[in-house]
């Protein structure tokens, strides 16, 4: 079966960085666009950034542009996201999600597996 991982959360002061990691198995990876949630207390789950499988084309939140950078190592079935100049309101719990093919878009609601959500906390 489909299986996605997230690791990397942790506490880390405003400014700093974070790279979160998104091991996927049970699937084909390169043929999954993959993307990156986040949702943080009393709000709803909301899009950070997405990757495509076969062209690597990628796509971020207003919110996170220039900050935060989506990349994808399909021989190892994994997912990241580097997170730099981290500031207390990307504090939330991180899911990344897979939908097979092309196209996913923002909407949680496309995404057919999602990891179990790793959390990332910013001190400010």
């Amino acid at each position: 079966q489909v299986q996605l991982v997230e690791s990397g959360g942790g506490l880390v002061q405003a400014g700093g960085s974070l790279r979160l990691s998104c091991a996927a198995s049970g699937l084909t990876f390169s043929s999954y666009v993959m993307v990156w949630f986040r949702q943080a207390p009393g709000k709803e789950r909301e899009f950070v950034s997405i990757i495509r499988g076969h062209d690597g084309n990628v796509f971020y939140a207003d919110s996170v542009e220039g900050r935060f950078t989506i990349s994808r190592d399909n021989a190892k079935n994994t997912l990241y996201l580097q997170m730099n100049s981290l500031k207390a309101e990307d504090t939330a719990v991180y899911y990344c999600a897979a939908r097979r093919g092309f196209s996913g878009g923002s909407d949680y609601s496309r995404y057919d597996y999602w990891g179990q959500g790793t959390q990332v906390t910013v001190s400010s």
